[in-house]
């Protein structure tokens, strides 16, 4: 099964999260083979730090959940909250295996939330520019409850494009790069 885990930080918690970065690369080496992408998200000015998204491979909700509180920040209470949801990577592939490479023009994190009744689930015809996208949904894994994308894009409108004009309860779209060790 696989989960898309983003914890979103609390506010203050910078100096924090930056004491703890070895520990939380040191955890997060030890689901390498699990993990599909990762990275820290950033507010619209692309410099200060909003959270991070871990998408990975995991047995069942119970190890999502597990994964994703046990996370050295998560239990040093470096993040407000943590949203674990059921995902499906439609790409079948990781962000490692992105044609474009991992560093370079502007990525985004995309997220639709609540799509309304009798919207319809659509894969992007064109995913050149994605590295990541696939449905949110319910733990049984039958209700889609949104939509999570990885995705190089020139700008955050262009990079909401990727979600289609579907009707959304609410459509966040903020920086992102790739994560790892450097």
């Amino acid at each position: 099964m696989e989960f898309f885990v983003y914890h979103r930080d609390r506010v203050g918690s910078l100096a924090l999260r930056q004491a703890l970065l070895e520990d939380h690369w040191s955890y997060m080496d030890g689901f390498a083979a699990e993990l599909i992408a990762r990275g820290p998200v950033f507010e619209a000015d692309g410099e200060s730090l909003r959270g991070s998204v871990h998408i990975a491979e995991l047995p069942d909700p119970a190890a999502a959940w597990a994964f994703a509180c046990e996370e050295p920040g998560y239990q040093a209470g470096a993040y407000r909250d943590v949203m674990v949801r059921r995902w499906r990577n439609e790409l079948g592939r990781t962000m490692w295996d992105f044609a474009g490479g991992l560093t370079g023009e502007d990525r985004y994190l995309v997220l639709g939330l609540g799509p309304e009744a009798g919207a319809r689930y659509a894969v992007p015809a064109e995913r050149e520019e994605l590295l990541a996208f696939g449905p949110l949904l319910s733990d049984d894994g039958e209700t889609w409850l949104g939509t999570a994308a990885l995705v190089r894009a020139p700008d955050a409108e262009a990079a909401r494009g990727v979600l289609g004009a579907g009707p959304w309860a609410q459509v966040e779209v903020h920086p992102w790069e790739c994560g790892g060790r450097r």
